[in-house]
């Protein structure tokens, strides 16, 4: 699942500041996301790893994991607008081919399930990955054709995100912590010791 982390590690280039909506986890230009939606995603983690043997397994708990669900959303949100911007069209067959693929290589359904767990993606945000995999995919090809070195193609592509997100002006409640332009991290401070944590915690 090695482009799960190259995916997420795209958002390390752009800055997050502070939202001023209490209900509101985030807002990506006109969209939002809330704080009800960012805590089902959690919830749903939390589900899907209590099914598993997650031994081995280096994954994130309390207000760690809601940074990085939150991240996750922002993440592939950005591909979806720029996907709009540049007219880059997903097809549900695309999206099904993709889906098999993956779980062809991860040695069937079962083992699918595990590697999210371990990379933290809900499985109903399995789609919404998977969109933002081919988009970059498309984003990749469509650079390659324009003469762009294949060194530099994932530094452009940073390039574009951090564009848009600057063009969209996105915004992350600051209970979730503050944003490290430098290390591309949410970081907790102390006021994020009250931002929504899993239900039952």
């Amino acid at each position: 699942m090695k482009k799960i982390l190259a995916l997420l590690g795209v958002i390390s280039l752009f800055a997050l500041s502070a939202c001023g909506q209490v209900d509101t986890a985030a807002t990506i230009g006109s969209i939002t996301i809330s704080q009800a939606a960012a805590q089902a995603t959690v919830d749903e983690v939390l589900a899907e790893r209590a099914k598993v043997d997650t031994t081995g397994m280096q994954i994130q708990t309390g207000a760690a994991l809601n940074r990085s669900q939150l991240r996750f959303t922002i993440i592939t949100t950005l591909f979806d607008e720029i996907a709009k911007e540049l007219k880059i069209t997903v097809s549900s067959t695309e999206i099904a081919k993709a889906k098999s693929d993956l779980i062809t290589q991860s040695g069937g359904a079962t083992a699918l399930a595990k590697n999210l767990v371990s990379a933290e993606i809900a499985s109903s945000n399995f789609d919404r990955y998977v969109r933002a995999i081919i988009v970059s995919n498309k984003l990749q090809a469509a650079l390659k054709a324009s003469g762009i070195a294949d060194a530099e193609v994932s530094a452009r592509i940073t390039q574009l995100v951090t564009a848009k997100a600057k063009q969209d002006k996105i915004t992350i409640n600051p209970r979730y912590g503050t944003w490290d332009p430098t290390t591309g991290e949410i970081v907790a401070t102390d006021s994020a010791g009250s931002a929504v944590v899993p239900a039952g915690k």
